[in-house]
This record gives structure tokens, sequence and C-alpha cells, in this order.
């Protein structure tokens, strides 16, 4: 797999014919919303097949697989053309196998809404391990429904596991530290709410559950803590991991609202994995800069790593970017988009993009129709390929993506190129 940026001049027609592969696999393997569209220092991911199959009448992706010794799911995700469905025609070329080897085995996490687009999700599912309908909230000892049967079925039949999420969203959803604070002092209001988890995975076929308490108190790090060995002990006759969602810290002692209840040691005797909440660095509120800086990222799984082992971490990676109006003023909002908005963003304001080395993120500023200056930052092929290196250097067991909700085809292009993703049902 080669990234390629894009420089003044370049069309598809010049870049297949520069790296030797057909047009039409760019076009495939990048989805352009409009190939014609170029953006300079935009990325343009191009892979080698080293062996494909033509479509013959009576085909099925199941039958190829056979014949090749693989499985319909890998075809899938080598061919995101397919969008995850098994429709294939007479004469169609479709890709058993790449030139690029795997850097190793990663668990795939992601989260989405339970009013995702069907077919993105159809489209993401190949390419995940797990998927982690958001969220599952309580009042007290009750557990509020949450309508993720589409999501959960949609999950078992592609054989992905999926994984119930808690969390402490009141019902102005927002992260309640009270909530969670009146849960945590009453044993009797924790053992019923398990209970009530347990009824829930039992009944939609749950294959974990996944608990993200924020801005738990101070006071309550070890009952927090406690708590969760507790809801442990009870998935454990299952054989169901724990996963604790977690703020990123940097040290034991990290001061700040976020941080102070969320005790990186106790938790990790109390659950079965972690998944690091890698980014916001750059958020709604905050000055200019990306979202998931790398250095900074880099620090988090640094400190988790004196806690946890390696093979029960997760690197949170962002799907999303955000456009902050300039100057900065504090009490000003950013505005969230998607990475392939991004890019149509830069080209509709003839902006080129930029990529900050240190970071590891692509940046850009343009002007808008007012004449106001905006910075935005957001996720490429390139910083996607460094996040999943470093979850490969510090040997992790997984990453898991907030949220699946908006499409980034070239993402799922380089976690396939990069990893042997693994199964968990």
């Amino acid at each position: 797999m080669d990234i390629h940026v894009v420089q003044p001049g370049d069309t598809m027609y010049r870049l297949a014919q520069q790296y030797g592969v057909p047009m039409e696999r760019l076009l495939q393997d990048n989805q352009l919303p409009d190939p014609s569209q170029l953006v300079v220092g935009q990325t343009i991911v191009v892979q080698y097949p080293e062996l494909t199959h033509t479509v013959r009448a009576g085909d099925s992706l199941y039958s190829i697989a056979q014949m090749h010794n693989t499985t319909a799911v890998q075809l899938l995700r080598n061919n995101p053309a397919l969008q995850g469905r098994d429709l294939i025609y007479p004469g169609q070329h479709i890709v058993v196998k790449y030139a690029s080897r795997p850097r190793g085995p990663l668990t795939v996490n992601a989260y989405a809404y339970p009013y995702i687009d069907p077919g993105l999700l159809r489209a993401t599912l190949p390419y995940l391990s797990q998927l982690t309908p958001f969220t599952y909230r309580f009042d007290e000892e009750d557990l509020i429904p949450l309508r993720d049967e589409s999501l959960v079925n949609a999950a078992l039949q592609s054989r992905v596991a999926p994984i119930l999420h808690l969390s402490n969203l009141d019902e102005d959803e927002r992260f309640s530290a009270q909530l969670a604070h009146e849960l945590l002092e009453d044993e009797e209001d924790q053992r019923e709410l398990i209970q009530a988890i347990l009824r829930t995975v039992d009944r939609r076929g749950y294959q974990g559950v996944d608990v993200d308490f924020e801005y738990v108190l101070a006071e309550d790090a070890g009952r927090y803590a406690s708590f969760l060995a507790r809801l442990r002990q009870s998935l454990a006759p299952r054989g169901l991991p724990l996963i604790a969602a977690l703020a990123p810290k940097t040290s034991a002692d990290q001061p700040g609202r976020l941080y102070e209840g969320i005790d990186y040691r106790l938790i990790a005797q109390a659950v079965d994995f972690a998944l690091l909440m890698t980014y916001e660095w750059g958020n709604l509120a905050s000055p200019p800069m990306a979202v998931a800086p790398l250095p900074q990222v880099r620090r988090v799984v640094e400190y988790a790593l004196t806690e946890f082992h390696p093979e029960q971490l997760y690197l949170g990676i962002p799907n999303y970017g955000y456009d902050w109006p300039l100057p900065f003023r504090e009490g000003s909002r950013a505005r969230s988009l998607s990475n392939v908005g991004a890019v149509r963003l830069a080209w509709e304001r003839h902006a080129a993009i930029r990529y900050d080395d240190q970071a590891q993120a692509p940046w850009f500023r343009y002007v808008d129709g007012q004449g106001t200056e905006h910075e935005v930052w957001f996720e490429d092929a390139r910083s996607i390929q460094a996040k999943l290196n470093l979850a490969f250097d510090y040997s992790l067991y997984g990453v898991g993506y907030w949220n699946l909700d908006r499409p980034f085809p070239q993402n799922w292009v380089v976690v396939n190129a990069m990893a042997d993703i693994r199964p968990e049902m």
C-alpha cells in the first residue's frame, strides 16, 4: 500500500499511470465523491492486487472464497465497492489478495448510534471485530431501554460481536458525576443494575459490556473500580469480557474533573480490557488543533502501559474533525464535520491541505462567504496509518473508533491493508 499526497496537476488518470494500477481500482478503493475534484494535499490510497478472480456465471463470494482458501468477509474487505453485499456479476474482477501484508492481528471496535444509516453500517461491518451501540443509560437501579435491535442483529448476522455500552449520561445527554455517585454509593442499586444488564445481554445476544462513566468524582474512584469488578465477576460465567472506556490520562495524579475519579491501577485489576479515549484534545470549545495529536496519544499509551498489559488495551481513534472560526475567542464554538466533508470543504473554498508532521494530522485554512477565516483539523489516510502503527508498535490488543456514523472509506482500506482483523465471534 502507498499513500499518495495530491500535487498540483494530479488527476486520477495520471495517478493510475504513475503507480501502474487500473484507475477503476483507485476509484473503488478511495470512493471519492467526485474524482475530478482533487485537492492539493489530499490523500489517495494506492493498493496493488496480487491475485484477482474474474467472476463467472454461478459464482458467489462464498464459492470464490472457498476456491482461493480465504473467507467471504475478507473478499468484502478487499473489494469496498461491494459495500458489504454479495452482489457480483460475470466479468467483474474481485481482488482475492493484495501484495502488502498486515503488520499483525488487531481487534477493531467501533461505536454507532442506533440511527446510523443502514447502508453505511452494512458497508463497514466487514472491517469490524466488535460493534458497540451507543448507549444504555440508567436511573438508579433501572436500565433505560435502547432501540438497538437492528444494530445488534446486523452485527450478529455479520459475525461481529455486539458489545453493550453503559454510560452515566443523564436525561439531558450529559455525563453526570451525580448520577454515577448515587449508583456507586448504593451497593443494592448496583446489584439490581447488574442483573438488568445481564438480562439485556442474554435477551439481545450481546457478547460483552463496555462501561463508560465520565467525570467520576475523586471520592468515588475506589467505588467505581469495585463496581466494575462486580460486573466483571457477573459476566465471567457467561464467558463475556468487560471493557472500560477511560479518559486519556498521562499520570496517576492528573488534575481535572475528567481524570480524578479514574484510577488506572484499580481499574486494570477490575476489567478485562480498557479503551483509551485518545481524542478530543482539539474539541468544540478548544483552540484549533488536532483532535488526536500523536505525541499526546503516545503519552497516554505509555502511561497506561505502566498499569495495564498491552493485550488489555484498545487505542481510541476519532472519525471526525473540527472547523474553528478565527481568531479563536474564549467561549466560541467549533463545528464538527466528517473527514470526507473536510476534504470537500477544502475543494469548495480553494484551500490546499497541509500536514503537521508533529501532530501527524492534516489541516487547512479558508475564508467563508462572510470574510471570516477558519481553521480545520481532521483525519486522513496518513494520520490513520500513524495511529495504527502506534498501536502495533506497543503491541496493543485493538483500536476503537468514535464513531461509525460518518463515512470514511479510506480509513477502512488502510485498516484492511495494515491489520489482520481479529474475529471476536
